[in-house]
């Protein structure tokens, strides 16, 4: 099963994400968001498969605390997209896609054990 990482390659818990795959021998891509922002489409598709917008942004982070008020409160997808095209960092991290169409979000020890089929 191919699988691909997207997150930050300075987040700290990307690098423990990364190095789970490595440690199981799990064969992946990293994909820093950043550098190679995903398209509308691909953040609605991860929209939709992780429980809408809501539950994919980090409210708790420094970039969205630091937002204007009127930009926290996106009122469209439209608004949406662009919010985390101009900021990516904004997305929980790491973003999980396996080649079956899976996506999950986040890292644990077990989450991944579980997510793999690993112990």
């Amino acid at each position: 099963m191919a699988t691909t990482l997207y997150g930050l390659a300075n987040c700290d818990t990307c690098r423990k994400a990364r190095n789970w795959l490595k440690r199981f021998d799990v064969a992946h891509d990293f994909v820093d968001y950043r550098d190679v922002r995903q398209s509308p489409e691909t953040l609605v598709a991860w929209k939709d498969a992780l429980g809408g917008w809501d539950a994919m942004v980090n409210k708790s982070s420094t970039t969205w605390r630091g937002l204007p008020p009127a930009r926290k409160t996106p009122g469209s997808d439209a608004e949406w997209k662009l919010l985390l095209r101009e900021h990516p960092q904004l997305i929980r991290r790491p973003v999980v896609v396996t080649d079956d169409g899976a996506v999950s979000q986040g890292f644990t020890d077990n989450g991944f054990k579980k997510r793999f089929g690993i112990g």
